[in-house]
């Protein structure tokens, strides 16, 4: 798992990396994109819409602001390549990583790398864009079709005593070919789709499906001031007009207002030593904007402007396997949103700028002075508390509360979860726990007995979701009924329940439902889209509990609903309820569009095209799914199926055949296949085929049962 993360899918370094650059709506990657500067603002009458600035025009005025913005990382995350932006030594450095050996040099003022280009040979590659600064940079390539690539080598920007300074490869235990979905010439390292949307302000990703070209845009290299704030350019005209006169109209004409904190105080109590919030947080202005790009999220809309609700246009993920730990850590790189809405802080109404300087980007207060806001230093900033001598790393409170996971090779990031140590749930469930982190040279049970003389009644924590998550993710029969517990606790966090909810849609029964009924009049929209995925486990006409959620307030919930009544019929809806599923499918059909450069969304609008009997429209987004990628297994699978539900059953074993010349190692093609063969009576070959998926897939519990079950029958 470790080896395999897609390191620029998501890749925002420590905090979100970007530079400064006037360069409004300028900045163009692609074939025959415009440019165009919309040129000074004077009046506000003349900008309706607002439009986007630069982060040079907020300067004018924020000048305290805008100096700390400066000196971010957010300031400097992406930047054209010359000799003040370029970290890596480019001297004609060599570098050889598993049978490729890179050469990094100079030539005509431009900076370029000789490496194994897409088709696995030598070339060289001109170093267009730089990609964050610290602890390491990456470099950005442009190749033909107005694609760019972020290369897997790259520079440590750590000083040389603690190993920087040094070229280095993002997958240094594995050989990455060529054809690997992970080479830098490939669809996981694209900066088109992975990462631009993070990386600089406003991106319009631009991909012409019918040319399969991007003319991806930007208003603003870096994230710029409007990144966060939204468009300016009102807000400039009336700052201007105003200069010298009225104040209150240069605050107007803002896109949002970030007041969440205004006249608000943390008030510690001082038995317990902890704070309150002096009135309730109400609005989720701030993390929304956050959560843009530190959340690990799918976009499905360029029409995301500052103050909007965040799941109008991104689908986060949740603390699902593979990326999170069954307790909530941190697994795969998940940044900080999802485990922060799994914490108290989170809960008790904290929000990102209580800690962290919204503008530089650092926290408030260096060190434990940064937690000494909300709770009192004599408490717990001291060796009773954290039993470490003052001033070591064990006396940190981030070392207890927000363990550290190691990314990109260099990067290590802290945990936003702000969890109590429980070394007895490594024991128990094999997660990870801050003593050990630190003492590895111990076991997990010192720990226990270790945490319990210091603490003889340790409290739980927040987290009280990571036992039935481990059942669940272990297959476990009896764990249906501790999700539905999680999903029904409202002392929960809103993505613990939406998490315990989306595993009950794997596993199907009458306690799922009911937490699922429950879970659709849910306030948060994580929860009610996870509950309607569980009705897929209902014939289709029993699905209309759903209905009236394809009128719903946030967009991934109608698209959700009318994901899941696609199989309906027209006149299954009464008139009402017909044109809002219209609505909602063509909401995600768009969705799913602005996606077509990748064939996981191409093959999901298939599936949604077939289940309205679109059959012609659903192949030809198959086959649109592979031209992208011919070893896309799940396309060859649904194209399979396709031809099965169209009597078509010889086709549909021919397709399969066909997927596994491509993807030879496809268990689910192997088990699908065995499937077509066992209709077609030859039950021989469908046992081979059978046994081979449970063989690529041992832990797959499915495949297992259905080879079982046919073995048995054939003897």
């Amino acid at each position: 798992m470790a080896d395999r993360r897609y390191v620029v899918a998501a890749s925002l370094g420590l905090a979100l990396l970007v530079g400064l650059a006037a360069a409004w709506r300028l900045g163009v990657l692609g074939p025959s994109a415009p440019a165009g500067d919309p040129g000074p603002v004077t009046s506000a009458a003349s900008v309706s819409p607002p439009e986007f600035m630069g982060s040079a025009a907020c300067g004018e005025c924020h000048a305290d602001e805008f100096q700390r913005w400066q000196g971010s990382q957010h300031a400097v995350a992406m930047q054209m390549a010359d000799e003040r932006t370029v970290l890596g030594d480019f001297t004609g450095v060599k570098f050889k990583n598993r049978g490729v050996t890179s050469e990094f040099f100079r030539r005509d003022g431009k900076f370029l790398v000789r490496t194994d280009g897409p088709d696995g040979k030598l070339a060289d590659f001109e170093v267009r864009h730089t990609f964050g600064v610290y602890p390491l940079q990456q470099y950005l390539i442009e190749l033909p079709g107005g694609r760019v690539q972020a290369l897997s080598i790259a520079w440590d920007a750590r000083p040389k005593d603690q190993g920087g300074q040094r070229w280095f490869h993002l997958y240094p235990n594995e050989r990455i070919a060529h054809t690997d979905e992970l080479h830098w010439t490939q669809r996981q390292q694209n900066w088109n789709f992975m990462c631009s949307d993070c990386h600089s302000t406003d991106v319009r990703k631009n991909f012409d499906a019918a040319a399969g070209t991007f003319a991806t845009q930007w208003a603003e290299i870096s994230v710029g001031c409007e990144a966060c704030h939204g468009p300016g350019s009102n807000h400039v005209a009336l700052a201007r007009a105003a200069a010298g006169g009225d104040a209150a109209a240069a605050r107007g004409g803002l896109t949002v207002t970030f007041d969440e904190r205004k006249g608000v105080a943390w008030v510690i109590d001082p038995v317990t030593g902890n704070a309150s919030r002096s009135t309730p947080r109400e609005t989720s202005k701030e993390l929304d904007v956050c959560a843009q790009c530190h959340a690990r999220r799918g976009q499905f809309s360029n029409d995301y402007r500052p103050g909007e609700p965040f799941t109008d246009h991104y689908l986060p993920a949740l603390l699902g396997p593979g990326l999170y730990h069954a307790d909530g850590q941190q697994l795969d790189e998940v940044f900080n949103w999802g485990s922060f809405l799994s914490s108290r802080m989170h809960e008790k109404g904290v929000t990102c700028s209580d800690c962290h300087d919204p503008h530089g980007g650092k926290p408030h207060a260096p060190g434990n002075a940064v937690c000494a806001q909300c709770h009192a230093a004599a408490k717990y900033d001291a060796p009773s508390h954290h039993f470490h001598e003052p001033g070591t790393a064990g006396a940190a409170c981030a070392s207890c509360h927000m363990q550290t996971e190691t990314y990109m090779v260099v990067d290590p990031r802290h945990d936003h979860s702000f969890r109590i140590p429980r070394p007895d749930r490594t024991v128990s469930l094999g997660t990870p726990n801050a003593c050990n982190h630190c003492h590895a040279d111990r076991t997990s049970e010192w720990a226990v007995v270790e945490l319990r003389k210091r603490y003889p009644a340790p409290k739980p924590g927040f987290q009280g979701f990571a036992e039935a998550f481990a059942s669940a993710d272990r297959g476990e029969p009896s764990a249906v009924m501790a999700l539905a517990q999680v999903a029904a606790n409202l002392d929960e966090s809103a993505i613990a329940r939406a998490s315990a909810i989306d595993r009950l849609a794997r596993l199907p029964g009458e306690n799922a439902l009911f937490a699922a009924e429950a879970g659709l009049k849910d306030a948060s929209p994580l929860v009610r889209r996870a509950s309607i995925a569980v009705f897929e486990q209902l014939p289709p006409l029993q699905r209309k509990a759903i209905v009236p959620l394809l009128g719903d307030p946030s967009r991934i919930v109608r698209m959700q609903a009318a994901r899941t009544l696609a199989p309906l019929a027209d006149d299954a809806f009464d008139p009402a309820a017909l044109e809002a599923f219209r609505k909602a499918a063509a909401e995600y059909v768009a969705a799913e569009r602005f996606n077509a450069d990748r064939p996981e969304h191409r093959t999901n609008l298939g599936g949604f095209l077939a289940e309205r009997g679109e059959t012609v429209a659903a192949e030809a987004e198959y086959r649109a799914a592979l031209a992208l990628d011919a070893r896309f297994v799940p396309a060859w699978a649904n194209l399979a199926d396709l031809r099965r539900l169209q009597g078509r059953e010889a086709e549909a074993e021919a397709t399969l055949r066909e997927g596994l010349q491509a993807a030879p190692d496809a268990a689910a093609l192997h088990h699908s296949l065995g499937l077509s063969l066992v209709r077609q009576q030859r039950k021989t070959e469908a046992l081979r085929e059978l046994k081979r998926a449970t063989e690529l897939e041992p832990g797959n519990a499915r495949y297992k049962y259905v080879y079982d079950i046919a073995a048995a029958e054939i003897r």
